[in-house]
């Protein structure tokens, strides 16, 4: 028994907690097609452990609407696991975020660099600088 759980385990899995931002490959089955999807969220939980029941649940906000989707983590419908961005948090259940909207959902981001020492900003310094870069890069070039 413990043998045939141990060959279905995923072995690819990148680490997972809360507070990271997510994309979730997972196959959809339409009529006789199979497609990937792709789900991209914030992780508020993770259940289960490290076992085949674990779980993450993944959170994302469509056109003003709140979409949780729980996704357990060895099943063979999960395509792959991809980690977008790592965010610094002191909780193992984000559920506070359902609450929270637009400003007040903003999470300090770790920038991992060269050196062993992880960076923390917050988005909006992120953001800032991200918006500084369009501008210089939108800018005509004058004659």
């Amino acid at each position: 028994m413990i043998k045939i759980i141990k060959e279905q385990l995923k072995k690819d899995l990148p680490e997972i907690r809360p507070g990271y931002i997510v994309k979730v490959y997972h196959k959809v089955q339409e009529k006789n097609k199979e497609r990937i999807q792709v789900f991209e969220g914030l992780v508020i939980a993770k259940k289960h452990g490290k076992g085949i029941n674990a779980t993450i649940t993944v959170r994302k906000e469509s056109h003003g609407v709140g979409v949780e989707c729980i996704f357990p983590l060895h099943s063979p419908i999960i395509e792959k696991i991809e980690v977008i961005r790592k965010a610094k948090v002191r909780r193992a259940k984000l559920y506070y975020m359902r609450q929270r909207s637009g400003r007040k959902a903003r999470m300090k981001i770790i920038h991992q660099n060269n050196s062993s020492k992880a960076k923390i900003q917050s988005s909006e310094t992120l953001t800032k600088k991200e918006s500084q870069m369009d501008k210089n890069k939108k800018q005509p070039e004058e004659k």
